[in-house]
This record gives C-alpha cells, sequence and structure tokens, in this order.
C-alpha cells in the first residue's frame, strides 16, 4: 500500500467541483480544507480573485498563488482546492512534483467536460471569476481547456471524471486517496 500523503491537492477548471468537493472531503477525513483561491488575494491585500486580477494583473496574481500554495504545503493533513490557472503559473508544477515524487502529496484532476463546466457556472456567481481570455467567463471554457487540460494530465496522479460518479462517490474516492489509496 502507497504511503499516506500529508495533503490531498484537488486541480482543474473552475466549476469541475474543487471547492464544493474539497469541503466535503475535508469533513469526512477529519482534514482541514484549503481554498487557495481564498488565501491569494490577501496576498496582494485584495478582497477576492476578480479585484486582485484586475487591479494587479494575471502575473502579479500568478506569483500570489505560489506565495499562497508554498505557505500552504508546510502544512499537513489539508484538502487543498488549487485556483484553475494555479498550475500555469511560474514555478508552480515544479513544487507540486517535488510534493507528490517525496510522497507529501496526492493530486487529483477534477476533470469535467464544457457543457458540465458551463451548467454548473451558469448557476454559480461568476461575479468573482475573471475572464481569462477576454471572451465571457462561459464563452472561454473550450480555449482555457484546451490549454490546460494537457498539463492537468500530465500533473495528476489520478484523473477523476466528475460526470462518472455521484458527489458521494467522488467524496468517498477522494477519501480512499487522501488515506493512501491511489491506484
Amino acid at each position: 500500500m502507497p504511503p499516506i500523503p500529508a495533503n490531498l491537492v484537488l486541480i482543474g477548471l473552475r466549476g469541475s467541483g474543487k471547492s464544493t468537493l474539497g469541503r466535503a472531503v475535508a469533513r469526512a477525513t477529519a482534514m482541514t480544507f484549503v481554498d487557495l483561491d481564498t488565501l491569494t488575494p490577501g496576498v496582494l491585500g485584495r478582497a477576492d480573485v476578480r479585484e486582485a486580477f484586475s487591479r494587479d494583473g494575471e502575473a502579479a496574481f500568478r506569483d500570489a498563488e505560489v506565495a499562497a500554495l508554498r505557505a500552504v504545503l508546510k502544512k499537513d493533513h489539508q484538502v487543498v482546492a488549487l485556483g484553475g490557472g494555479t498550475p500555469t503559473a511560474r514555478g508552480a508544477v515544479d513544487m507540486l512534483s517535488r510534493e507528490r515524487t517525496a510522497g507529501r502529496a496526492a493530486i487529483v484532476y477534477l476533470r469535467a467536460e464544457p457543457e458540465t463546466l458551463r451548467l454548473r457556472l451558469a448557476a454559480d456567481d461568476n461575479t468573482q471569476r475573471p475572464s481569462l481570455t477576454g471572451a465571457g467567463v462561459l464563452d472561454e471554457i473550450e480555449a482555457v481547456m484546451s490549454r490546460r487540460d494537457p498539463m492537468y494530465l500530465a500533473l495528476a496522479d489520478e484523473v477523476l471524471n466528475v460526470e462518472e460518479f455521484t458527489q458521494d462517490a467522488l467524496v468517498r474516492r477522494l477519501a480512499e486517496i487522501a488515506a493512501g489509496g491511489l491506484e
């Protein structure tokens, strides 16, 4: 049986369920839930992602994201929901890969089809989500996915296609992974 990772790290596009599932897994496993999208704006002295993105720009936001991630990964026993773009930030993939190689993190890609993401984001309050391409948040999903999907696939220890499971089944599987159950 593989060693129990110190942290469970969730990656995926916005709307894939990282925060929702992360909270549920943390409750089910008595781990601490950390949402990087909540911490990163504070590194820049901003109230939320949209303000940080618009006032400081994407490059500064990504640097702040890496700083927040570095601080988070110093602790153990956490379910960490990364921002969708965290793996695109300079140094993030190397940091995550080192944690995984050291057995300190299991990385799971919550993969969702564009239509699922569109439905979820349309039902959500998108005012906190900045455009990444200049198109609307709902209109840019395929473009963002085509750029990020290969990176997520290369980084992940396991890929869970969210349409294939109920939320309860996803939480159970993620809890198994947190307990050292990578296949």
